[in-house]
């Protein structure tokens, strides 16, 4: 069984709809869309095995915790797969305050720590992937072009919160999915963010409605999932 954690970095709605989002391809690609990655899916690897989508809009690592964390349990039946995607949503409430910013990074990484243990718990012999969390400015932190009050140290925490992501996963064995790596210059180097078509006809966009993963973003979370299961290949 696959469980998809977290927050709209996983989830389908943005990306056109059901089965078109970054862990949904990772468990079934499709193939109209996506013919590059035919054959490389978890239904190619595994026939039959299940997506739990538990990761929800707008969730935050305390929604990871207190909500979706219990409804893995309540599935009696241990993942062999997680991936887990938090952080951003905490952070993008404190949006222009640097300090209570920061102190959000310190909550989540204790937050995931504990989701870790839990999924420690569940599913002892799962793999766990965590990801990291992408940048709409491509680095620039010009949050004016993103429709946003300026914030000139987005980028700095930004960078913390993956660095403590990064550290965390290591920490307890589970591997890291660079999705902000992998959407540097697919933001605003790219075109606009902030356009709500989750299909736009350039395919170097991978956002809309500024934070969200359209459709070619969702391939990308997925692609950062799957170099997270095969390195190097």
């Amino acid at each position: 069984m696959y469980a998809a954690l977290g927050d709209s970095i996983s989830i389908d709605d943005y990306a056109g709809g059901p089965g078109r989002g970054g862990a949904s391809l990772l468990a079934s690609n499709r193939d109209g869309d996506f013919p590059e990655w035919s054959g490389r899916d978890l239904r190619s690897t595994w026939p039959g095995m299940p997506l739990h989508l538990l990761a929800t809009d707008g969730a935050t690592s305390w929604t990871v915790l207190r909500d979706q964390i219990p409804r893995l349990e309540s599935l009696r039946r241990a993942p062999s797969l997680v991936t887990l995607t938090a952080g951003g949503n905490d952070v993008l409430a404190c949006f222009g305050d640097t300090r209570a910013a920061l102190d959000a990074v310190r909550t989540v990484t204790a937050r995931l720590a504990t989701v870790l243990v839990a999924l420690a718990s569940i599913a002892a012999d799962a793999v766990v992937v965590v990801g990291t969390v992408y940048d709409p400015s491509d680095g620039t932190a010009d949050a004016a072009r993103l429709g946003l009050p300026a914030w000139p140290d987005a980028v700095k925490v930004i960078a913390e919160l993956n660095a403590e992501l990064c550290h965390l996963a290591g920490s307890h064995g589970a591997r890291i999915a660079h999705v902000h790596r992998r959407f540097l210059g697919h933001g605003l180097s790219a075109g606009d963010p902030a356009r709500p078509d989750a299909r736009p006809r350039s395919r170097d966009l991978w956002y809309c409605n500024v934070i969200e993963p359209n459709a070619w973003g969702a391939s990308a979370v997925r692609a950062a999932f799957w170099e997270a299961l095969h390195p190097g290949a």
